[in-house]
């Protein structure tokens, strides 16, 4: 064998799995027929993140008079910020391309494909193709904007995520489909330097319709309040794109009330699609199910030796989900018997302004499964620290078992959230039960006491309330 462990794909699942299995000894490659770090690194969370980072500047300034500090004629630079968006994407590639060569890992440019025997078949951009083989393979090659049938993407006037943060110029108006995380990230962040925004999702819930009812009417009511517009409930019909500007036309799923918006983009955001295609699963009979990789909790398929992690596989398509699939699978492999992943336990963050986050039941999940609930809610608006910062909005709700204790889940909607959530992950992963949490000293002030605050409340025990 050429390697012991090939990894095809380089995003957070597979880049992460490559340095453990090399951590652990393995001689490992990494085939990636683009960037190392994938989608992820290259074209979502992390330059994302610094799109929203600049809109978040941006508000500041906006509102720098509530602060006491005048600031005049400050203006958003669009084809600036996405420079800087994309710069701090490319350096976070070099980052781990340093990795790679640090733990002796080697990288094959091209398209890989699984071959009969263990082997995989690399098609490189001369059209050549080389073939490896190892003892192991693990495919970990990621997602891809889904189109919907009525809404294609052309790349111009009906764009993915992709287009969506390297645009040549800002556009006046825009309509984002689908209110999940991508969509809401980006209406925050276009809404925030002055493009007219509004954001049409399939689902009654609204808003993030995959959270908490509460946190999805809250979000709904803060966007509307920043002039967002918001159509919940909604279908989108088709759009016209033979004019200068598109005509979406919706319709409201309750009344059947049908109307149009006009715009100058539209953004798909309805989820993603496995990148399964053409990996040579059939050939190999490796079961697939709507296509999704079936796979068991270690992450191997029905042909011994062959493994599938990150969004080709059932379960969160998160970086996080991915990356700690990839650690799992090398363990496994290794033979060091790892703890399967509690798929229950994966933090999910959202990061338009406020934040959202969440672990866990919702709380009407909680009662579905069966438990009597105790809930605990604790808003902005009574933390010190939220005040004095000037962040208000939002609430902390958590929600325990009420015959045993048990942290059954928590949902954040407010400033800074994503880097608050982890504290229920790891109370939640130590069982620690709602007494615990009252018992346990936040310090004051900061925006987590109100975790501390809401279980008090669950309780009847809330002091500042």
């Amino acid at each position: 064998m050429d390697f012991d462990i090939i990894i095809i794909g380089s995003g957070p699942g597979g880049y992460v799995a490559a340095i453990r299995a090399s951590q652990l000894g393995f001689k490992v490659a990494v085939v990636e027929r683009e960037s190392l770090g994938g989608i992820c690194l290259n074209w979502g969370c992390i330059p994302t993140k610094a799109l929203l980072k600049s809109a978040q500047v941006f508000n500041y300034i906006n509102h720098a008079a509530d602060y006491g500090i005048e600031i005049s004629d400050a203006k958003a630079d669009f084809n600036a910020i996405v420079s800087r968006s994309r710069g701090v994407a490319e350096g976070m590639s070099k980052g781990v391309q340093f990795l790679m060569k640090k733990n002796k890992i080697t990288v094959i440019a091209g398209v890989g494909k699984l071959a009969r025997g263990k082997k995989v078949d690399v098609t490189d951009v001369d059209g050549q193709i080389k073939t490896y083989s190892a003892a192991h393979i693990i495919l970990a090659t990621g997602a891809r904007a889904r189109e919907l049938p009525n809404l294609p993407i052309d790349g111009k006037k009906i764009i993915g995520y992709r287009e969506a943060m390297s645009l040549a110029s800002q556009p006046a108006s825009m309509v984002v489909v689908g209110a999940g995380a991508i969509g809401v990230e980006f209406a925050y962040f276009y809404n925030s330097i002055g493009t007219e925004v509004a954001v049409v999702e399939f689902l009654e819930q609204g808003m993030v319709p995959r959270e908490d009812a509460d946190v999805s009417k809250e979000l709904g009511k803060i966007f509307k309040k920043s002039g967002i517009g918001v159509h919940g409930n909604t279908s989108v019909e088709r759009v016209d794109t033979d004019g200068e500007k598109c005509i979406v036309h919706i319709k409201n799923r309750k009344t059947g009330k049908e109307s149009t918006i006009e715009c100058d983009v539209v953004l798909s955001a309805v989820g993603i699609s496995p990148n399964t295609e053409n990996l040579g699963l059939e050939s190999l009979g490796i079961k697939t199910d709507r296509g999704l990789v079936q796979v068991n909790e270690y992450y191997e398929t029905n042909i011994p030796g062959i493994y599938a992690i990150g969004d080709i596989v059932p379960g969160a398509a998160l970086a996080h989900v991915a990356s700690a699939e990839g650690i799992t699978c090398v363990e496994a492999i290794k033979g060091l018997n790892p703890e399967a992943i509690d798929y229950n336990n994966i933090p999910s963050c959202t990061y338009c302004h406020p934040e959202v986050a969440s672990v866990g039941y919702t709380e009407a999940e909680a009662k579905e499964a069966g438990h009597e609930v105790k809930v605990g809610k604790f808003p902005f608006s009574a933390s010190g620290k939220a005040s004095a910062s000037g962040e208000k909005s939002g609430f902390v709700k958590v929600i325990f078992d009420a015959k045993y204790g048990e942290f059954l889940g928590a949902h954040f909607i407010g400033a800074n959230v994503t880097e608050m959530i982890a504290e229920v992950v790891a109370a939640r992963k130590l069982e620690t039960t709602g007494h615990e949490i009252i018992k346990t000293i936040h310090p004051h002030p900061t925006m987590s006491e109100a975790v501390m605050e809401a279980a008090a409340a669950a309780y009847d025990e809330v002091i500042h309330l």
